[in-house]
């Protein structure tokens, strides 16, 4: 049977798809990756483990298969933002920096001065934020030269993924986009934001688009994997923009909400335009000649890993989000901030905490549970809105990953945000791998043309007007929070 294989190089583990030539998944493979936080506020990964993983995921997935496969092609997307350096012989310098690390402040303020917010919008489109990859450069300039002064390549996850797959160094546009590095409306690395903050632009690989051939599986990687040598593998996608294809939100009126460990809101645009404010992103998508604004909650799916770690007494997330059902829209009067990394949209602020606030005797722990659920479906609101002031409203919301697999969740987004929200049977990011697998060898011209065809949509679920209006109270109470705890605490 003719296959393609998706890899997605997850910030907690490596996941990857067998996917027939019909969009069936046949095969899964998954392996944990470890996080270290050697200080607060700091997050590390040994990119070996991602190979590790890479190894380990396929062969469970293609031994999980009913039949023999034959793979076509392969396609890969990952984590944004962290930092791989190489040297000159292609060894690892130092473990990855990751996309939630906020230890570069200061070197953020130092990119504002150099470019200004003029140069941030019209050179590479993005505010400068601690998890872009570029303030990292500039913290090992600072705080490990002897490590900054070796860096002979930078790549992200899934780059040094591709290059123990194929010996290619190369990035798409979609991953490129998040490096503040990059000019995305050129699509190529921006020559004088580069200068302006004195990065080598030799250090940047080739630019491959998405759903084009980027290299082919070497002898070497084809033996550890057990598949052919010489495999297509596509150029990929980030791991938002490749969950974007994989749910087939490619054109503008659509937008997809997704929650893994961080959240995001996704919307299409035809252009490269920026936010005025800086508070979203625009990002290259994966789909040609395409854009995507996006608002970001840091811990999403985390933040209620974090509750049932800290109060679930051993009991699952179904059975806590069972409980929190019992309850009314808004808690009880009970709020939420899941800032519990900081907050990427729409405040910017690496320092942000999480909160509960208007806890009172009668609260239980499902109305916590409800608490927290509401605080990561409020700040994805935020970034709503926000997207509403730069496109059209979508007339369908798409969900995808994790949170989005709970009913209850499901409705709360569709109420939360007024919009029908339809569900999507495919596995995010390696699904979407997996479509631009297909177009690297050949079986369709476009990404959106194989999502067309591939994505299985859901029952679609419409908002509740009651439970949006007790919503609506409630996104009030969390709106005001921050700034009044921001100001009376200086968090």
């Amino acid at each position: 049977m003719d296959a393609y294989l998706g890899i997605d190089a997850g910030t907690t583990a490596v996941k990857v798809l067998v996917v027939d030539t019909r969009g069936q998944v046949i095969g899964e493979g998954d392996s944990p990756m470890p996080i270290s936080v050697p200080q607060p506020g700091w997050s590390e990964q040994n990119p070996a483990d991602w190979w590790i993983g890479v190894v380990a995921a396929v062969r469970q997935a293609i031994n999980g298969t009913a039949s023999v496969v034959n793979i076509r092609a392969i396609g890969l997307s990952g984590q944004m933002h962290s930092l791989v350096a190489l040297d000159k012989r292609d060894d690892v310098i130092r473990p990855a920096i990751l996309w939630n690390d906020t230890r570069t402040a200061d070197q953020c303020r130092e990119i504002e001065r150099r470019l200004g917010k003029d140069g941030l919008r019209n050179l590479v489109g993005n505010p400068a934020l601690e998890g872009f990859t570029a303030p990292k450069l500039l913290w090992l300039r600072d705080h490990e030269p002897e490590n900054y002064n070796r860096i002979a390549t930078v790549l992200l996850p899934k780059e040094y993924i591709r290059l123990k797959l194929t010996g290619v160094k190369a990035m798409d546009p979609s991953d490129a986009a998040g490096t503040l590095m990059f000019d995305i409306a050129k699509t190529r690395w921006s020559s004088e934001a580069l200068a302006k903050m004195e990065i080598p632009e030799e250090w940047m690989p080739e630019i491959v688009r998405s759903h084009e051939v980027s290299g082919t599986l070497s002898i070497g990687a084809a033996h550890e994997l057990g598949l052919p040598p010489g495999i297509p593998i596509a150029g990929g996608a980030a791991d938002n923009a490749a969950a974007a294809i994989g749910s087939a939100v490619t054109i503008p009126g659509t937008a997809m909400v997704s929650i893994g460990t961080g959240g995001t809101v996704v919307a299409p645009i035809p252009n490269a335009a920026v936010d005025p404010g800086l508070r979203l992103h625009t990002f290259n998508h994966a789909e040609p000649d395409s854009w995507y604004l996006m608002g970001v909650v840091l811990a999403a799916g985390s933040a209620l890993a974090w509750w049932r770690d800290q109060a679930g007494n051993g009991r699952s997330f179904d059975a806590l989000i069972t409980e929190a059902a019992e309850t009314q829209p808004g808690a009880d009067g009970l709020t939420f901030l899941p800032y519990l990394t900081g907050n990427r949209t729409p405040h910017a602020d690496a320092n942000a905490r999480g909160a509960f606030i208007g806890l009172h005797a009668g609260h239980s722990r499902a109305h916590m549970t409800r608490a927290v659920v509401e605080g990561v479906t409020f700040s994805l609101y935020d970034s709503y809105k926000l997207i509403l002031e730069q496109t059209q409203a979508p007339t369908e919301l798409i969900g995808t990953s994790g949170g989005m697999r709970s009913a209850f969740w499901q409705q709360m987004v569709a109420d939360v945000f007024g919009v029908p929200l339809t569900p999507v049977e495919s596995s995010g990011s390696p699904y979407g791998a997996a479509i631009l697998a297909a177009c690297a060898f050949g079986q369709f011209n476009r990404p959106s043309e194989t999502a067309a065809q591939w994505v299985k949509r859901t029952k679609t679920l419409e908002p509740n007007s009651t439970d949006t209006a007790s919503y609506r109270d409630a996104h009030g109470r969390f709106g005001d929070l921050y700034q009044g705890l921001r100001d009376h605490f200086s968090l």
